[in-house]
C-alpha cells in the first residue's frame, strides 16, 4: 500500500530477477552510461515487484544525479517517483535535500526537455517538503519560451495548489492571466483544466470572453469547455440559453469526439425538436463515417434512448439512421434494423423497403458464411414491415422468392415460411407467388422448403394451367421409377444385417441369466443416383427423407383430386396422371420400409 501512495505508476515483468544490492550498486558506479541506464531499470522494476532497495538513494545521488545524459535523466524521475522519501518515524530523508536541489538546477536548466521532465515529476509529486522551496522556480516555468515547458508547468502549479492550496494561494490568478495571453492549445486546455477544478467563476468569465471564438479553438479544450457547459446548467438550469448557442456552433467540429459530446449536451440542455434534430443528425453522421465499431455501437445506443423520448425526431431521419447497414459488422447491422423497426411508419414505409430490397440482393454475391446471418435479418425485418403495412407484400415477395434456392436452412426456411404466410394471407398474390414458385422448384435444396412449396401447390393450384405447371414440374424433379431397383435394396439389406447391430431389449437364458439380443439396421445407399444432374428432391427420397416422401404422396394426391373435379379435365391425361403418382408413390414404400435414416423428421 505505501509504494501505491507514493508511485503513479505500476510495471510487473515476471522475468526480473532478484539481485544482490552490491551487484546494483557496481552497475550504478559504473562510468558506461548504457550500464548504468540498465542497472536503473532493473532498481525501479524490483521496487515496484516489493523490493526495498532504500539503501542504494545514496549511490543514485552520488553516480545518476550528476550525469546529463536524457534517457537517464528520465529513469532517474521514475526512480525518484517510485523511492521511499521520508523515514521511519515519517520525517523526510536527508538525502531528498539534495533532490531538492537537483530539481531547482533542472527547472532552471536551458534544456527544454530537463525542463520538462522535471515539471512532469512535480505535477504527480505529493510531498509538501519538497515542493515548497521549488514554488517560485514553478512560476517561472509559466513564461518559458517553449510550450512543452509551459504546459507542464501549469500542471505542476495545478497539483500544488490542489494538495497545498497554502503554497500557492494565487494559483488561480496566475493561471488566469497565463490563459488569457496563451497562444498554445495544450498548454492552454491544462490551465482551463486548473481554472475549473480550483476556481470556476473564473473559469466561467473566460468561457463567455471567448465564447464567439470558440468553435476555432482545439478539439482538446473544446471538450472540456462542452464539460463546463454541462457542470454548470446542471448547477443552474437558469444559464442554458446562455451556453446553447456556443454549443451549437460547436456541432459543425470536424472531430468526431466534439460532434459527439455536442450531441450529448445538447440533449441533456434542451428537449426542443431542434436541438434534438441536430444532435440525431450528428449521430447519424458518426454512425456513417466512423471507423470504430464500438463507437458506433456507443451511438446506436444513444439513438435508441432518444427513441423512446422523441419517437418523432426520430422517424422524419430514419433514412440517416438506416445508412448504417453499411457496415460489415453483423452487431451493428442487428442493432439498426431494430432501430428502424421501431421507428417506421406509413410516411416511410416505402423508402425503408426500397433500401431493404437493395441489401437483400447485394447478400446474394457475398461471402456466404457472413451475408447468411445479415439475409435472415433482413428477411425477418421484411416480414415485420409486411405485418405491420400489409400494402407492401406485394413489393417484396418476389425479391424474396429469389432466396428460396439458398443452400442454408435456417435462411431458406425464414423465406419459405413468409412466403406462406403471404400467399394465405393475401389472395391476389396467390396466382404470381404460385408461378415463381413453379420456376424456382427444380433449384430448391432444403427439404424443409420442398415441403412448404409442395404443401402451396396442393392447396393453392386451382386453374388448369396451374395444375399442368405444378404436376410437371414434380414430375421432373422426382424423375423414374423405380427409385433404386430391387437389387440395390438387397445389397443394402444384406450389408445391413451383416455389419451394422443395434442394440434392443434384454433376452432371458435359460439358466435364469440376461443377455442382450441385437437386430440389424440397413440403410439404402445415399450414393444411388446421386450424380451432379440428380434432381434434388429424387436426392431427398433416395436418401430416406420421409417426411418429404409423404408430403409429395399428399400433394400429388390432391392435385389429382383437384384436376379431376376440372370441367376441361381431359379423362386420357386424368388417367395417365392419376397411374404416375400412384407409381411414384408406390415406388417410395420400398423406401421407407426397406430402410433409409428419416433424417427429415427433426425440424
Amino acid at each position: 500500500m505505501a509504494m501505491e501512495k507514493q508511485c503513479t505508476y505500476l510495471i510487473f515483468d515476471e522475468s526480473v530477477t532478484r539481485v544482490e544490492t552490491a551487484e546494483l550498486a557496481q552497475g550504478l558506479e559504473s562510468s558506461d552510461v548504457k550500464s548504468k541506464q540498465n542497472t536503473l531499470k532493473k532498481i525501479i522494476l524490483l521496487m515496484l515487484n516489493g523490493e526495498q532497495l532504500g539503501s542504494l538513494l545514496m549511490k543514485v545521488i552520488q553516480y545518476v544525479v550528476p550525469n546529463e545524459d536524457k534517457t537517464l535523466k528520465k529513469l532517474l524521475y521514475l526512480y525518484l517517483e517510485a523511492v521511499e522519501k521520508r523515514s521511519a518515524d515519517g520525517h523526510l530523508l536527508p538525502e531528498m535535500i539534495l533532490i531538492c536541489n537537483m530539481i531547482r538546477n533542472d527547472l532552471n536548466h536551458p534544456n527544454e526537455f530537463v525542463r520538462g521532465s522535471a515539471l512532469r515529476f512535480l505535477s504527480r509529486m505529493k510531498e509538501r517538503d519538497i515542493l515548497e522551496p521549488l514554488v517560485s522556480s514553478l512560476k517561472v516555468n509559466l513564461e518559458h519560451r517553449h510550450s512543452y515547458v509551459r504546459r507542464n508547468a501549469v500542471l505542476a502549479i495545478y497539483n500544488t495548489h490542489r494538495s497545498f492550496e497554502e503554497l500557492i494561494p494565487d494559483g488561480p490568478e496566475l493561471i488566469g492571466d497565463f490563459i488569457d495571453a496563451e497562444s498554445d492549445v495544450s498548454a492552454k486546455r491544462n490551465a482551463f483544466v486548473m481554472l475549473c477544478n480550483c476556481e470556476q467563476e473564473r473559469a466561467m468569465r473566460y468561457l463567455v470572453s471567448v465564447i464567439d471564438q470558440i468553435s476555432g479553438m482545439g478539439d482538446i479544450i473544446q471538450l472540456n469547455m462542452l464539460e463546463l457547459i454541462r457542470k454548470v446548467c446542471r448547477q443552474d438550469p437558469f444559464q442554458k440559453s446562455k451556453y446553447i448557442r456556443a454549443v451549437f456552433n460547436l456541432q459543425s467540429s470536424a472531430s468526431n469526439s466534439v460532434a459527439f459530446e455536442c450531441a450529448s449536451t445538447l440533449v441533456s440542455l434542451s428537449s426542443a425538436q431542434t436541438a434534438v434534430k441536430t444532435a440525431v443528425q450528428a449521430y447519424c453522421q458518426l454512425l456513417s463515417t466512423h471507423s470504430d465499431n464500438n463507437v458506433k455501437l456507443i451511438v446506436l445506443d444513444k439513438l435508441s434512448d432518444l427513441q423512446k423520448k422523441h419517437p418523432d425526431v426520430l422517424k422524419g431521419l430514419i433514412m440517416d439512421i438506416i445508412r448504417g447497414l453499411s457496415s460489415p459488422n453483423i452487431d451493428i447491422r442487428k442493432k439498426v434494423l431494430d432501430l428502424v423497426m421501431e421507428l417506421v411508419n406509413m410516411s416511410n414505409i416505402d423508402e425503408v423497403i426500397v433500401v431493404l430490397k437493395k441489401e437483400i440482393m447485394k447478400t446474394q454475391g457475398a461471402d456466404a458464411e457472413k451475408s447468411t446471418d445479415y439475409r435472415q435479418m433482413l428477411v425477418q425485418a421484411i416480414h415485420t414491415c409486411v405485418i405491420k403495412f400489409p400494402e407492401v407484400a406485394g413489393t417484396v415477395v418476389h425479391v424474396l422468392i429469389d432466396f428460396i434456392d439458398d443452400s442454408n436452412a435456417s435462411s431458406a426456411s425464414e423465406v419459405i415460411l413468409f412466403i406462406r404466410e403471404v400467399v394465405e394471407t393475401y389472395p391476389r398474390l396467390r396466382e404470381t407467388v404460385v408461378t415463381r414458385l413453379i420456376e424456382y422448384f427444380p433449384t430448391i435444396k432444403v427439404p424443409k422448403v420442398f415441403r412448404v412449396v409442395l404443401w402451396i401447390f396442393s392447396e393453392y393450384c386451382n386453374s388448369q394451367s396451374e395444375l399442368d405447371a405444378a404436376f410437371a414440374a414434380i414430375k421432373a424433379s422426382l424423375g423414374s421409377c423405380p427409385f433404386v431397383d430391387e437389387e440395390t435394396l438387397s445389397v443394402a439389406e444384406n450389408t445391413a444385417t451383416a455389419s451394422t447391430p443395434k442394440q434392443s431389449g434384454p433376452a432371458v437364458l435359460m439358466d435364469g441369466t440376461y443377455a442382450t439380443q441385437a437386430s440389424a439396421s440397413m440403410a439404402v445407399p445415399t450414393s444411388v443416383g446421386k450424380k451432379e444432374d440428380t434432381p434434388s428432391l429424387r436426392t431427398l427420397l433416395i436418401a430416406g427423407d420421409f417426411f418429404v416422401a409423404a408430403v409429395s404422396a399428399s400433394t400429388l394426391t390432391k392435385l389429382m383430386l383437384r384436376y379431376a373435379g376440372l370441367k376441361s379435365a381431359d379423362p386420357a391425361i386424368l388417367n395417365e396422371r392419376v397411374a404416375e403418382c400412384m407409381q411414384w408413390i408406390c415406388g417410395m414404400v420400398p423406401l421407407c420400409t426397406k430402410g433409409g435414416d428419416p433424417g427429415g423428421l427433426e425440424d
